[in-house]
C-alpha cells in the first residue's frame, strides 16, 4: 500500500525537464496578428513591384534614396526634350539670330549676314581666299581647303557684300540679302538648320528702320505668331476677307473649289 501511494503522488507532479508555457496575452495575439497581416500586405505589394515610401514620400534604395535623385530626372527629362529637338534637325539661334558651327559662326538681320571665320594669329591679308558670288561663297585660306564653300541659302546682292581681316586673328564677311523678307536657316547648302521660329529680332531697333523694312519686319513677327499658334498669317486673313467680299456680292458663283483651296 505505501507504494503505491509514493508512486501516485511521484506521477501527479510534472515532469522537471518539461517546463510548462505560460498563456499568450490577448495583446501578444494582437500584435502577432498585425505582424502577420503586415508581412501578408508587403508580400502581395512585392507581387504587384510596388514598394511602400519612405518618410520623404519616396524610396531607400541600395544606392541612393529617391528623394535625392529628383535632379537627375529633371536632367533625364531636359536631356530627352533636347535629343527630340535634335531630331528635328533644328538648332536654336544664337545671340546673333544665326548659329555658332564648329569651325566659324554667323548671324543676320533682315537686310544681311555676317559671318566670323577664325584663322591662326598673324593671318595676312594676302594669304586669304573669299570668292563671294550670288548663289555662291568660299572662303579660306591659300594652300588650304576651304573653311565654307557651298551654295547660299539666298542670293545675294555681290556688289554690297564684302570680307575683311579682323586684327589678323578672324575674317570678317558681310553677305547683304537680296530678300529682305526671310530669315536664313543656314549660310550654305549642308550646314545645321537654324530653327528660324526662334529667332528674336531686337524690337529696340525697329524704329530705327526705315517705314519699307519696318513694315516688313512687322509682318514677319505677326506671321510667327500666328503659326505658332495655329492661326492664319496676315496674307491668308487678306484672302479670307476677299473671298467673303466677293461671295456676298456674287452669291450665284460657285465658290466651292476656292474655298477648299
Amino acid at each position: 500500500m505505501v507504494i503505491i501511494s509514493e508512486y501516485n503522488e511521484q506521477d501527479d507532479k510534472p515532469p522537471s525537464s518539461s517546463p510548462v508555457s505560460p498563456k499568450p496575452s490577448n495583446e501578444t495575439k494582437v500584435e502577432e496578428v498585425k505582424e502577420a497581416k503586415n508581412a501578408t500586405n508587403a508580400i502581395e505589394e512585392n507581387k504587384k513591384g510596388l514598394l511602400a515610401p519612405n518618410i520623404g514620400n519616396g524610396l531607400d534604395l541600395d544606392n541612393y534614396s529617391q528623394d535625392q535623385s529628383v535632379q537627375e530626372v529633371k536632367e533625364a527629362i531636359n536631356t530627352t526634350e533636347a535629343i527630340e529637338e535634335n531630331k528635328k534637325g533644328l538648332l536654336a539661334p544664337n545671340i546673333g539670330n544665326g548659329l555658332d558651327l564648329d569651325n566659324y559662326s554667323w548671324g543676320q538681320s533682315l537686310q544681311e549676314v555676317n559671318a566670323n571665320i577664325p584663322v591662326p594669329q598673324g593671318t595676312k591679308s594676302r594669304f586669304i581666299v573669299c570668292d563671294i558670288k550670288m548663289n555662291h561663297l568660299t572662303v579660306g585660306l591659300k594652300g588650304q581647303p576651304p573653311i565654307i564653300d557651298g551654295e547660299l541659302y539666298r542670293p545675294v546682292k555681290v556688289e554690297d557684300c564684302f570680307w575683311t581681316l579682323e586684327d589678323q586673328k578672324s575674317i570678317s564677311v558681310l553677305l547683304t540679302k537680296i530678300d529682305k523678307m526671310h530669315w536664313w536657316k543656314w549660310v550654305v547648302k549642308g550646314e545645321p538648320e537654324l530653327d528660324t521660329e526662334k529667332v528674336e529680332p531686337e524690337i529696340t531697333r525697329l524704329s530705327e528702320l526705315d517705314p519699307e523694312i519696318r513694315s516688313s519686319v512687322e509682318t514677319i513677327m505677326f506671321d510667327q505668331r500666328q503659326e505658332a499658334m495655329g492661326l492664319p498669317t496676315l496674307d491668308e486673313m487678306q484672302n479670307q476677307e476677299m473671298l467673303k467680299f466677293i461671295m456676298e456680292k456674287y452669291p450665284q458663283m460657285d465658290f466651292s473649289k476656292a474655298q477648299k483651296s
